[in-house]
């Protein structure tokens, strides 16, 4: 792409890190980790419902995202359909906030109302993420996107340690449940609509449009040649089919501490707290490790920080523990996104970011489906420590496999460039 001016990246830059903040801030009160599941815990949804809301969240974002790649395959007016993308998942969150916020539905089915809007939320989001790849190409050189990625999710955490606390607050507060989580979400809406306003303001790349036009046909066999030609993208694809294992985990953590420690459950604000601030200097040394180091070496130490966390749920003891758990989750989490993306773009090239985005995910969720029924079905019979155990178990392999297996995109582009497909 034709450089940005530097005053235009660096524009570009404090609008990402502003929108970046709103929706961390937003979905602090939303978090797949500790929020949701502690509130359908006590909303009385099954144990199944409960440990599925994590994989259930990334099956509901790898769903839509073909259809999305197809949609967007002649994007020309990048601000609209980014701002477009985005209008789609305010519905379900004002709607889930309405109705838990004024309405205060309990009983037996009333996680039903919320996880019908969790549903629709999670399918919205799924839209986005092959336009947002694609346009966050188009608003900063390739050269400095580890860092760009890096600084901009650091304050997505800043945003979600405030909103952590706000999360605390509320929790603690004289509102009852579940109208406090009710509120929560109408704060999330409100920051998430503040966030995506300011996409107006981005500079796109004077080049963004001379990709060539393609037909859905032309779509198909481009993703069909990318999937069999390419090797390394392959053995890429295949070494995080054990990390999906990890889901399962994301949501038993917060419940398993609670039943063995009996916490309140407005320590959900301080998971998120430990959480982001975690996942804030994890975002920003990972950008930096992966412009020096190469983006798989940043990945492999994310899925590292994950498969700790699930080594300190098997050993728990104490409440520092349980917050040891949620640090390294932030570490994941934080780790995961900016060198996830970068390796996106560096097996992409040059080529629809939106495609590799795609088959990734949607790759990925039938492995999510299985992980998540079998932690499901399997928990009331072995327990959680088995489940933990297998989890960790699965995640080594996945390690294993992305260091040893898979060759660095941007490494092997360099050293030999038949790499990429022999």
């Amino acid at each position: 792409m034709t450089s940005l001016t530097h005053k235009q990246q660096k524009t570009n830059l404090i609008l990402n890190c502003a929108h970046e903040f709103s929706w961390g801030f937003g979905i602090a009160f939303h978090t797949t980790y500790a929020v949701i599941p502690l509130f359908l815990k006590k909303l009385g949804a099954p144990d199944p419902i409960v440990i599925s809301v994590a994989g259930l969240f990334s099956i509901l974002i790898a769903v839509p995202q073909f259809f999305s790649a197809i949609v967007g395959r002649n994007i020309r007016k990048h601000k609209k359909s980014i701002i477009g993308a985005h209008i789609l998942v305010l519905p379900p969150i004002f709607i889930a906030g309405f109705i838990f916020a004024f309405l205060g539905p309990t009983g037996p089915g009333a996680w039903v109302f919320y996880y019908t809007c969790f549903i629709l939320y999670g399918l919205a989001l799924g839209f986005i993420i092959p336009i947002w790849t694609e346009f966050i190409s188009h608003v900063n050189p390739r050269e400095t996107r580890g860092r760009f990625l890096g600084i901009s999710f650091a304050f997505n955490s800043l945003g979600g340690f405030i909103g952590g606390i706000i999360v605390k607050i509320i929790l603690n507060s004289s509102i009852p449940f579940p109208n406090n989580f009710g509120w929560g979400f109408l704060f999330m809406f409100a920051s998430c609509s503040l966030g995506t306003i300011l996409f107006l303001w981005y500079h796109i790349s004077n080049t963004a449009n001379q990709r060539s036009m393609i037909t859905i046909k032309e779509f198909w066999i481009q993703t069909r040649s990318i999937f069999l030609l390419e090797t390394n993208f392959r053995k890429y694809l295949f070494s995080r089919i054990f990390i999906t294992a990890h889901f399962p985990g994301m949501s038993l953590y917060a419940v398993h501490a609670q039943e063995k420690f009996g916490f309140n459950i407005s320590e959900a604000g301080i998971f998120t707290v430990l959480t982001v601030i975690s996942s804030g200097f994890s975002s920003f040394l990972t950008g930096k490790i992966g412009d020096k180091f190469g983006h798989k070496t940043a990945l492999a130490l994310s899925f590292t920080a994950y498969m700790m966390a699930v080594m300190t749920a098997l050993s728990l003891e104490s409440m520092a523990g349980v917050y040891a758990i949620f640090i390294f989750l932030g570490i994941g989490h934080g780790g995961f996104m900016p060198s996830a993306m970068n390796m996106i773009y560096e097996f992409a090239e040059e080529r629809d970011t939106k495609v590799y985005m795609a088959i990734i995910d949607t790759f990925l969720m039938p492995f999510t489906i299985i992980a998540i029924i079998l932690a499901g079905y399997f928990k009331p019979i072995v327990g959680t420590n088995y489940i933990l155990t297998a989890i960790a178990v699965s995640v080594a392999v996945g390690i294993f496999l992305l260091v040893f297996n898979v060759k660095d995109p941007r490494k092997a582009r360099i050293n030999d460039p038949k790499s990429m497909i022999n």
